[in-house]
């Protein structure tokens, strides 16, 4: 089941089709309220020109007039074998966007993300995105879609800990790695390309989540404030820094595919 695809943010739509019934009930100021925060007309803006794949991640970074200096292309792979990019995820949209420009470059569009991100299901990333989700109708299928990915003819992006970093210990940095790209890497025999992306979010994003987390709330309020996050990313400059590639041999039985996925997240921060 693919994930729906859409051109253009309409937040009043979208509230009114989940509402149902309720929907007479919602204010109109909080309506408006929620496309001021999301900056509905900013981005729709970018969304208009039509961008799509590649294309939309590098001018996506133009529009937001966004700087990224990257470091170690040298050790992106270019013998033709299939790789697993796994990356730290500090911003929530950014990061994402130029690993899709720049490996998008390198490998001629012959890039996949495998990701639960609402940003993934625009029109213009959907040639990019293979879309997953483990909750409703779609879990399921989600061990189908995850080796339909890493048997295919494309180089994997993934950001292993699935949510933006958090504030932890005093630090910005990822929650746990998931295991599964190291176990589909070594099943399908892809060498594991680490980078590590430097930046962080607003206080207000990090006070958020941890809130969310106090009160263990279900939804994820700290979701919403990603597309505000990005709209104040403009005018900055990121750095990014690319490894050396892992050979998938190398995640052997003396670790678990767990304990290697906290190992390959270790080396990032150490980039």
């Amino acid at each position: 089941m693919q994930a729906t695809v859409i051109s253009e943010i309409d937040v009043e739509r979208i509230v009114r089709e989940r509402a149902g019934a309720k929907a007479r009930y919602v204010p109109q100021f909080l309506i408006n309220a929620l496309k001021r925060l999301i900056h509905q007309d900013f981005i729709n803006e970018y969304l208009r020109q039509g961008y799509e794949g590649v294309d939309f991640c590098e001018n996506c970074l133009k529009y937001l007039d966004v700087e990224v200096d990257v470091h170690g292309l040298e050790n992106l792979p270019t013998d033709g074998r299939l790789c697993t990019f796994v990356s730290n995820h500090p911003l929530g949209a950014i990061d994402g966007v130029t690993l899709g420009m720049v490996l998008g470059r390198r490998y001629g569009g012959r890039v996949k993300f495998l990701v639960n991100d609402l940003l993934m299901n625009l029109k213009g990333l959907a040639p990019l995105c293979i879309p997953i989700n483990k909750m409703g109708k779609q879990a399921r299928n989600f061990p189908q879609v995850v080796e339909a990915g890493f048997r295919s003819d494309n180089h994997i992006i993934m950001f292993p800990a699935g949510l933006c970093s958090r504030r932890i210990d005093g630090e910005i940095q990822d929650l746990p790695w998931k295991k599964t790209f190291v176990t589909k890497s070594v099943e399908t025999r892809r060498d594991v390309v680490p980078i590590h992306f430097e930046g962080q979010n607003s206080e207000r994003f990090y006070s958020v989540a941890n809130w969310c987390k106090r009160l263990h709330l279900k939804f994820n309020l700290a979701m919403l404030l990603l597309p505000d996050e990005m709209y104040h990313s403009r005018h900055k400059r990121y750095r990014v820094v690319i490894g050396q590639p892992i050979p998938w041999e190398t995640f052997g039985k003396e670790r678990t595919a767990a304990g290697w996925a906290q190992y390959v997240r270790e080396q990032i921060y150490k980039l």
